[in-house]
């Protein structure tokens, strides 16, 4: 594996989702670009944002009222910020489960 030439974090440049109030409840792309040129996504949810869409659900009747919740390369997060971002990407390298994680972007 390449090594690691920019991390990406959507909501560093685009703020916080709506109802993203703190990075304790947010949810963000976050593309990793290796040095070879190859890019990977995920979606990094936290735990309090996947609570705080469910109720919003529930209300809205979104996934049968809030019964279910959905997301493609989804990895779950205390907080979201470029510190524990980079952590789980590089912990994740480092036990052979990035790959699984991430979906490769086909440029």
């Amino acid at each position: 594996m390449s090594n690691i030439k920019n991390i990406w974090i959507g909501s560093e440049e685009n703020g916080p989702i709506q109802g993203g109030i703190s990075e304790t409840n947010d949810n963000s792309d976050v593309i990793v670009t290796f040095e070879n040129g190859e890019k990977y996504v995920a979606t990094f949810f936290t735990y309090q944002n996947i609570d705080w869409l469910r109720q919003k659900n529930q209300k809205t009747g979104e996934c049968l009222n809030g019964k279910y919740f959905f997301a493609t390369d989804l990895i779950l997060i205390d907080k979201l910020n470029r510190e524990e971002i980079t952590s789980v990407v590089n912990h994740l390298i480092k036990e052979d489960e990035f790959y699984t994680s991430f979906d490769k972007i086909k440029e």
